[in-house]
């Protein structure tokens, strides 16, 4: 997102102000979606505009250069796009990390922020989200305050190679045919990438150089092309059919927007945004500036957008996600307020980080040099301060959720209180592909031998109660061995929810735990069985939800997994294992984590409240309850149900006075499973003999 004045004034042939209207329209465009992207399906390929526009402009902005050898050549280009790139958006970065600790709470929908930012630093945000992270348009996404840097780093990424190949161009003459067909060449490898690799892996191919460098490459090669034509007048003919086919390939661009590919971006996708900028451009360079088209894109208003552009889209997501996290962004109001501050925000950037720093008659005085190691120094120290930042997270944060971690995340405890002497020991014992986590108690008296071991296997739910089985293993010296399960889950009774590759993967966890156990072992089998209520980005129970697990349906369904269940559980039972099923917890249409403070409890996804009618969610739960117990008594498992705990009363509470019970919307928070740690380990003392169930194994029945 390059500004096109190279000097404090426009210069003639380097200022074009209709490139700066097609700046403003791409930037509104991203703006727009990122309010609402089914006002503008296609809005995000703005950025696709942009990088057609960085490699058209960047390539007239160096065209000129007439001040000696390479050397000279790589330290004025690359001292120049540190001043124009790096003093702005280190200051958003800052800022925004600032923020992010002050009000956004550590969460899974938060867990990639931070690296995310700070790998942005070094404009290589893209590659963490490559192969870290989710999808651009997942969820996740819209609660990254970081996740555009990743255009910001693809581009960062094209200058470090941009005057390698264009170099040869400046020297004249056949030297420019080599600057072509170099190009060329990597547009080309460029778009092979970006044609093979969505197949391998579709986040990569969104976010990487190697699949981006064409459509940049493609705003260079129209620069050169369009070059032999600079000092030539086109006569009324010709200027006639540029303006036509300019106005042609905006009215394409324009159906681009408002018609999504995602599913094949950046190949062929992009192809569309990227011919249109390319078409528009080349129309208005035949036309001239004073075509109808040109003026109505070089007026004031899309000049003043496209000059701030940067500003706008640097600013604009932070903004954005800020208000997400916080007061929302759903109401127009709230939109109209983003789209406020965003404004207020970038003229203050552009006023007085971009425009002093871009400038700067004392840098111009500077060597080359020296200019690049000031702005290096400048990264690696901003790059530094949003580190300790994050760092004090836990002492800085305005957020319960991330100061007072130790009620609200479960997670292992190493020590408890009541047996100062004892401590965890914990491992992991990869069997295979698979993390297998063993919790065992280490520095005070030994456990017996014939304590049993506890194995736990599931889903997140299951994870999910780390804290009371690590403070299980502390108080009664049990082993327990842990699947997380990764990606998948096991005995939820919804046989969607356990396909691709959770079948082979679970199959190869119960063999495990087959070899790993002895008679009279327990396993816990912890799941989500119910339709969730609310997601931690988003409230997504409707009246049908309350009835959705008694469908015929649903029940179908059921009993195909019961059946499959009892096929799969049939061995560790007869093997003396003692099975037990968790009942389904109570759940939530709101995130307590999302509603905890002053300045998110207005948030919409908080509406709903952090209560629910005992009743209800008993009558919704009651079919999943009824087949978890047909299905414990076709194994001889035991089925311990954590309900009564949770929710004593007429009214089911995810947050009382004491502390949170939840997390999320169906995860238990820290103060959530230590409430039921005795109701637990009450139940497994209490579990009866291993038994051999009446069905054998080959033959299992429903009851």
């Amino acid at each position: 997102m390059n500004d096109l004045k190279t000097t404090p004034g426009p210069r003639a042939g380097t200022w074009l102000p209709h490139v700066d209207g097609l700046r403003a329209l791409a930037v509104v465009a991203v703006m727009i979606y990122h309010l609402r992207e089914s006002w503008l399906p296609g809005g995000f390929s703005g950025v696709d505009v942009f990088f057609v526009i960085s490699g058209f402009v960047v390539s007239l902005s160096v065209s000129h250069w007439t001040g000696g050898g390479i050397g000279n050549f790589l330290g004025r280009f690359y001292a120049r796009r540190l001043q124009r790139i790096v003093p702005a958006l280190l200051a958003c970065l800052v800022l925004t990390s600032l923020l992010s600790v002050l009000l956004i709470p550590r969460a899974w929908l938060s867990s990639s922020n931070e690296l995310t930012g700070l790998y942005a630093f070094f404009g290589l945000s893209n590659y963490y989200l490559a192969f870290h992270n989710e999808t651009y348009f997942s969820p996740l996404a819209a609660f990254n305050p970081y996740m555009h840097t990743w255009s910001l780093g693809v581009e960062e990424q094209f200058y470090l190679l941009f005057p390698l190949l264009f170099f040869a161009w400046t020297r004249g003459g056949r030297w420019r045919m080599l600057s072509i067909g170099l190009i060329s060449l990597a547009c080309l490898a460029s778009l092979g990438d970006a044609w093979l690799r969505p197949a391998s892996n579709p986040t990569a191919a969104f976010y990487l150089i190697t699949t981006r460098f064409w459509e940049l490459g493609a705003g260079v090669l129209l620069f050169q092309c369009v070059h032999r034509f600079a000092n030539r007048k086109a006569g009324p003919i010709p200027r006639k059919l540029g303006e036509t086919s300019a106005w042609l390939f905006l009215g394409l661009l324009g159906w681009g927007l408002f018609n999504s590919v995602v599913a094949e971006f950046p190949f062929p996708g992009a192809i569309i945004p990227i011919v249109a900028t390319l078409g528009v451009l080349a129309g208005l360079h035949v036309a001239g500036a004073r075509s109808i088209l040109a003026r109505a894109l070089g007026s004031s208003v899309p000049v003043y957008l496209g000059r701030r552009s940067y500003s706008l889209y640097l600013w604009h997501w932070p903004v954005y996600v800020v208000m997400r996290w916080t007061s929302g962004l759903d109401a127009l109001p709230k939109m109209i307020a983003a789209v406020a501050a965003t404004m207020l925000i970038a003229e203050a950037s552009y006023r007085f980080v971009e425009l002093p720093l871009r400038y700067s008659t004392r840098l111009r005085l500077w060597p080359r040099a020296g200019v690049i190691a000031a702005g290096l120094a400048m990264v690696v120290t901003s790059w530094g301060l949003s580190g300790l930042v994050t760092l004090a997270g836990s002492n800085l944060s305005l957020s319960t959720v991330t100061r007072n971690a130790e009620h609200w995340q479960a997670r292992i405890l190493p020590r408890i209180d009541e047996v100062p002497d004892c401590f965890l020991l914990a491992r992991n014992e990869q069997a295979g592909a698979i993390p297998v986590w063993v919790y065992e108690r280490g520095g005070c008296s030994s456990r017996p031998q014939t304590a049993p071991d506890l194995f736990a296997l599931g889903d997140s739910h299951t994870i999910g109660y780390s804290t009371m089985l690590t403070e299980y293993v502390l108080r009664t010296g049990a082993r327990v061995i842990l699947y997380p399960n990764f990606g998948c889950t096991f005995a939820s009774l919804q046989p969607v929810r356990e396909s691709g590759k959770c079948p082979t993967q679970n199959q190869a966890e119960l063999d495990d735990i087959h070899r790993r156990s002895k008679p009279g072992d327990i396993l816990l089998l912890a799941a989500l069985r119910l339709n969730r209520l609310s997601e931690q980005n988003a409230m997504v129970a409707s009246s049908e939800h309350w009835t959705s697990m008694d469908t015929a349906q649903a029940r179908h369904e059921r009993d195909v997994a019961s059946t499959q269940l009892l096929t799969q559980l049939a061995p560790l039972s007869h093997a003396g294992l003692r099975i037990v099923f968790e009942a389904p917890k109570p759940l939530f249409r709101s995130p307590p984590f999302r509603c905890s403070d002053w300045f998110n409890r207005g948030n919409p996804i908080c509406a709903a409240g952090l209560s629910e009618s005992r009743a209800a969610i008993e009558a919704y739960r009651q079919p999943v309850l009824d087949s978890l117990r047909r299905l414990g008594s076709g194994l001889g498992a035991s089925v311990w149900d954590p309900l009564p705990v949770l929710c004593p009363t007429e009214r089911c509470e995810s947050v009382r006075k004491q502390g949170p019970l939840y997390f999320d919307g169906d995860h238990l928070s820290a103060d959530g499973n230590r409430l039921l740690l005795p109701s637990f380990a009450s139940f497994i003392a209490a579990l009866p003999e291993a038994r051999v169930p009446a069905h054998a194994p080959g033959n299992p029945a429903m009851p």
